[in-house]
């Protein structure tokens, strides 16, 4: 089996595009969280508060035929993955195009723009906005098709269009395939835009923070006083790459993927299941060759909603207990079909720094959450050898990912 390894990392998020830009507002503690008057057109939408990539411009070097077919969840996907792939020292490098490296990514929908514009076809059978990119925007695959012909990919296209954790699992089947020798590299993550229509679906389910008045105060993951998630938006990839190739053309490594596990729970649709996530964590655990007490931190999924953080943390206590623990989602909200990319992004460079961020706004944690060692305050120093980034989606859909420290 082939050892894995990172080579590049980048992400488009509503703190920047570069891991000292995005560190050093975190080191603000405060979040990226806003009140968006222009949701309250929706007189029945409960949430008004999200966390957007503001004032978000296409790079002006990018053409007018290349503009054509991406909507803004495709034009974030394709400008993290360009920097990734800068990072990696492998931007326009012909090695990319030569079907060594493919593209595996996903996002909870495409573009919503292009929905409606569907939409507007179907129920009222105008075409003045269809285009023959309205679906191309649309598709579930926009993300990892637009990523693919963008930067002229040949390898593989693994679409992973699962909500939450779609990144994770673009991330988790890229390992896969270079670990058993399908291909030598694969550019993985995911993106999402912003759009309304999402919040309504969490308000459906009574999980959206309304602290409204209060945007900086929410969300509140594992706290006793939380009232539910707020939604952000933005994209992040990772270069990985066979180790042998990567030391072949002489690339800096930034940390190993080790382990990856997934699993559906096999249940509800919503609902999230413990033992299920616990499975997909011992799955990821196996896969690495680990026990439990290796692991030195995990990325929490951390919604903020009552039975998700329940769930996940009571899981995670149960492989690690007392494990260090914090989520990124207190600062940039819930971004859904990207937040996978982001997070690992982010647990790399913090194992890097050896230095953790903590949770935002969580003051006092709710007792029927798992005993764990909840990063609160400031940042902490830790240097550990591994850390686990857990991501959990609507339709049971739960997914592991194990990343170790690098060290020549």
């Amino acid at each position: 089996m082939n050892r894995v390894v990172v080579t590049g990392m980048g992400g488009v998020t509503a703190f920047g595009t570069n891991w000292r830009e995005i560190s050093g507002r975190m080191l603000e503690y405060r979040n990226a969280v806003v009140t968006m008057p222009e949701w309250d057109v929706y007189p029945t939408l409960e949430t008004r508060l999200a966390a957007p990539v503001s004032g978000y411009r296409a790079p002006q070097e990018w053409s007018r035929k290349q503009l054509r077919s991406l909507g803004r969840v495709s034009q974030f996907c394709v400008q993290a993955a360009g920097d990734a792939l800068a990072m990696a020292g492998l931007a326009d490098d012909e090695r990319i195009k030569d079907g060594r490296m493919g593209v595996a990514s996903g996002s909870s929908t495409g573009s919503t723009d292009a929905v409606c514009t569907m939409s507007e076809l179907i129920r009222h059978y105008d075409t003045s906005q269809f285009n023959a990119n309205t679906y191309i925007k649309m598709m579930p695959h926009t993300t990892a098709a637009n990523v693919a012909i963008f930067h002229r990919l040949t390898g593989r296209v693994i679409p992973t269009s699962c909500a939450c954790a779609s990144a994770t699992q673009a991330i988790g089947y890229s390992f896969e395939s270079i670990r058993y020798g399908m291909i030598e590299m694969m550019l993985a993550g995911g993106g999402e835009e912003l759009c309304p229509s999402e919040a309504y679906v969490f308000d459906a389910l009574y999980a959206t923070s309304t602290r409204n008045d209060r945007p900086r105060a929410s969300p509140k993951p594992y706290d006793s006083a939380r009232d539910g998630l707020v939604l952000g938006e933005g994209a992040g990839f990772l270069v990985l790459e066979s180790l042998a190739h990567a030391r072949a053309r002489g690339a800096k490594i930034y940390a190993e993927i080790v382990g990856y596990g997934s699993n559906c729970d096999g249940s509800h649709v919503t609902r999230p299941e413990k033992d299920m996530m616990c499975r997909a964590m011992a799955l990821a655990l196996e896969s690495a060759g680990l026990s439990g007490a290796a692991i030195g931190y995990v990325n929490g999924h951390g919604t903020a909603t009552e039975h998700g953080d329940i769930a996940e943390t009571l899981a995670t206590a149960e492989l690690m207990p007392n494990v260090a623990i914090s989520t990124q989602k207190s600062y940039l909200g819930h971004t859904l079909g990207a937040c996978g990319a982001l997070e690992a992004w982010f647990s790399i460079e913090m194992m890097r720094e050896k230095r953790f961020m903590p949770t935002l706004n969580l003051q006092s944690v709710d007792p029927r959450c798992g005993t764990l060692d909840y990063i609160t305050g400031t940042a902490r120093a830790m240097e550990i050898d591994y850390l686990m980034s857990n991501n959990f989606a609507f339709g049971g859909i739960n997914a592991s990912l194990i990343f170790k420290r690098w060290q020549e």
